[in-house]
């Protein structure tokens, strides 16, 4: 789970493992920040290939104390003020509203935006939480770009790429797509849209490595697609791949003429 820590295959997963795990790698007056701190919370922003060399974990102490020294360990020192910080199975961590705003200040811009929206999504934040802690980050590096993603921060995406394809399609200056849209069959909801406007009858489908690579994965997803340019949908399918810029600027093009903004 961390460098040199281990779990037996038959313990699944929680965040109060995890926070088990971090208690054996840290000092007790060092407060888990950053992304460890996100991977406490649930949301993982570990890149797949990060995980070949288990990340550091990232700490960070208060003032007057000696910052953690230690194989695996990451630290630093920082200001925080005491509702900064909470407590998981006896291991101190930054809050989650903390935890969010502090990665979207160093993350990239597509990886940011995916915290926020994940953060909003499991722990129950709000815009108006976000916007309350930025007078706090006056002049931190990073602020202009937390001040410019939080609002449009959704909850409502379900993964990181479907964050990703948003943020594409907002710097793109194209129109908000409405996330997690149904479309119906009669009186029946039938296929629910990752992105989508409704009124041109075009969806964007993000499909990510978890939920669309095996074989039947793929042909329930063909046959829901069918279905939907049966029903005059114009179906655009995007992945991990589609984020270079040649790939991006296809895309976005395919998705202005499907608009009618060509």
């Amino acid at each position: 789970m961390l460098q040199g820590v281990y779990r037996p295959v038959t313990v699944p997963d929680s965040q109060e493992v995890r926070a088990r795990a971090a208690m054996l790698v840290i000092r007790p007056f060092a407060v888990v920040c950053d992304r460890t701190a996100s991977w406490l919370h649930g949301i993982d922003t570990f890149e797949y290939r990060e995980l070949d060399i288990l990340p550091p974990v990232e700490t960070i102490v208060l003032r007057g104390n000696n910052r953690v020294r230690r194989q695996g360990c990451t630290g630093g020192i920082r200001d925080l003020a005491r509702a900064d910080i909470m407590e998981i199975e006896g291991v101190r961590l930054t809050t989650p509203v903390r935890t969010a705003m502090d990665l979207a200040c160093k993350l990239s811009r597509y990886e940011a935006l995916a915290v926020l929206d994940g953060f909003m999504r499991r722990h129950g934040l709000t815009q108006a939480d976000l916007k309350a802690e930025l007078p706090r980050y006056r002049r931190r590096r990073g602020v202009v770009q937390l001040r410019q993603l939080i609002p449009i921060a959704d909850p409502q995406a379900e993964s990181s790429g479907e964050s990703w394809t948003r943020l594409a399609i907002i710097d793109a200056g194209l129109p908000t797509p409405q996330p997690q849209y149904w479309v119906s069959d009669g009186d029946f909801d039938t296929y629910r849209l990752d992105l989508a406007y409704p009124k041109h009858r075009v969806a964007i489908e993000y499909d990510g490595r978890d939920f669309h690579s095996t074989p039947a994965q793929r042909a329930a997803d063909e046959a829901r697609r069918h279905w939907l340019r049966e029903q005059d949908w114009i179906v655009i399918v995007v992945d991990k791949g589609s984020f270079s810029s040649q790939a991006l600027a296809r895309w976005i093009q395919e998705l202005r003429e499907a608009l009618g903004l060509s």
